[in-house]
């Protein structure tokens, strides 16, 4: 019989705090996953996800020891619509296929997916609620810079590959202000948490 559990998704930006709230959430005893880490397991060595992207994009985007070059990817992809678009195709399905088997076993009143592009591809309908991690575009900009060490450029071209955060934070369920320090956005997705569960 498949589980009753009430589907949560997590989402926001990219460097918007995401990972601070999911790692509160897992401090409040809820159950979940993540669809980065999803993703990256779709390519792995081995993998007929790694085979498409092979495929799709060449030899060109694999190390030297067959795993893939994330880094080598992404110029090609934050550079090109449509070569981002061809890679989603392959991971998407996989991670959203994942999901939705993780949430039919569960075993406990709720779980929450972190799921950074729920908007981008239209799937926020497969969940009862959704959370928004939301920072000032400023932050986000300059977190991302640093988090990742990248320039001005790169970092602006990988923020217009997914949605505004205020447009995401207009739909949402719930908004998790994470403009703020660690500990205040710790103490916000408690707050959210315990009006939900």
């Amino acid at each position: 019989m498949e589980s009753c559990a009430r589907r949560i998704a997590l989402t926001g930006g990219i460097a918007t705090g995401k990972s601070h709230c999911l790692a509160a959430l897992v401090g409040c005893g809820a159950s979940v996953i993540d669809a980065d880490t999803l993703a990256r397991d779709s390519v792995a060595p081995g993998s007929p996800g790694l085979a498409a992207v092979v495929a799709r994009f060449g030899r060109q985007v694999l190390r030297a020891d067959g795993t893939l070059n994330r880094a080598a990817l992404g110029h090609r992809i934050f550079a090109a619509p449509d070569e981002r678009t061809a890679l989603e195709a392959i991971i998407h399905p996989a991670v959203y296929d994942r999901v939705a088997r993780w949430f039919g076993a569960l075993a406990v009143p709720a779980g929450v997916a972190d799921i950074p592009l729920l908007y981008e591809t239209g799937r926020q309908t497969d969940f009862d609620l959704v959370i928004v991690a939301a920072c000032e575009p400023e932050q986000q900009l300059a977190r991302l810079m640093a988090r990742n060490q990248m320039s001005e450029a790169d970092a602006r071209a990988r923020i217009a590959a997914q949605w505004p955060i205020a447009r995401k934070a207009a739909l949402a369920d719930h908004v998790i202000d994470t403009s703020g320090t660690v500990e205040q956005t710790q103490e916000r997705t408690r707050a959210v948490w315990a009006s939900i569960s």
